[in-house]
């Protein structure tokens, strides 16, 4: 039996040469394939551990950034080292849980930086309260403290989702990068309220990325990086002994279920974001990307 290759399908056809310029353009295309140049990126919680060092990457990669922050000292303090390094960056002060604060950063953005490319909504974290560290049970959770890591969790990042994204709407391009967490894979012990929120966080994702290609552009893609265990303030007291300096159990327990044999560190999560913000995804939409040296592919067997 014969094969036949349809000549109209893009696969079947050998590529014509002229003058060497297919060549010379694909070559092109694969050098910038992971260009993140003069794209103009907001990052709320971008005075934070990870989102500090998202910003200082992309700037040193010719992104221009707005560091969205509630600690407005510190997103000042950060955007000058950016500015002093050769970067190009600004500072703006938000609640991510006020729409006024966020409605004045996004348009001091767009004042600074001409428009919004990209918002990475790295506002977010837990707090001690609304753990079932001993003595406390989840019983005994405060409800303050439990809607105070959903409010941070969800409504930080679907409010600056709505105001942003409308922006994206209206051009028709644009990208989102969400902060998920490993806990939205498995949860967690102790962390309840934070594993449900990062878990909304996952599903928030996904139905955003189909809303924004379905509704108003395919060009506008929504996708999501879950973080494996890197040290940051809000679990420093969970994986660390303030007095010893040594892992607690659970931190070593980590260590142990995580194949390879580390906590992260924050500069390791920047290749998958460039990735994400580049030509090499753009047809990626909708995912949740783990970056956790294997803690999701390993049973603990």
């Amino acid at each position: 039996m014969k094969s036949y290759i349809n000549p109209n399908l893009s696969f079947g056809k050998v590529p014509q040469v002229v003058n060497n310029r297919k060549e010379y353009d694909m070559t092109a295309q694969m050098k910038n394939l992971f260009d993140v140049k003069d794209k103009c990126v907001a990052i709320t919680g971008g005075a934070g551990v990870l989102g500090g060092e998202m910003a200082k990457a992309l700037a040193a990669r010719g992104a221009k950034v707005c560091i969205i922050d509630f600690d407005e000292a510190r997103a000042e303090e950060l955007a000058g080292k950016i500015k002093a390094d050769g970067g190009v960056a600004m500072a703006a002060r938000a609640n991510v849980l006020e729409k006024d604060d966020v409605e004045k950063a996004f348009a001091a953005a767009v004042e600074g930086l001409g428009r919004v490319d990209v918002l990475i909504n790295g506002a977010g974290g837990n707090k001690k309260e609304a753990t079932c560290a001993a003595p406390t049970e989840f019983f005994d959770l405060p409800t303050d403290a439990i809607r105070w890591v959903f409010d941070l969790n969800c409504i930080g990042t679907m409010m600056p989702s709505q105001i942003f994204g409308r922006h994206m709407a209206e051009r028709g391009d644009g990208i989102i990068i969400n902060i998920s967490s490993m806990n939205a894979f498995r949860p967690l012990t102790n962390i309840a309220a934070y594993s449900a929120a990062k878990a909304a966080i996952s599903n928030f994702t996904q139905w955003l990325s189909t809303y924004m290609a379905q509704r108003h552009s395919p060009k506008i893609r929504v996708n999501a990086i879950a973080p494996g265990f890197f040290l940051t303030q809000q679990n420093r007291f969970l994986l660390v002994d303030e007095k010893t300096g040594d892992y607690t159990p659970r931190g070593q327990q980590v260590i142990s279920h995580t194949p390879m044999d580390r906590f992260g560190s924050p500069d390791e999560l920047i290749g998958t974001l460039v990735w994400l913000l580049s030509e090499a995804s753009k047809f990626v939409t909708g995912i949740v990307v783990p970056v956790d040296g294997g803690f999701s592919a390993f049973s603990g067997v």
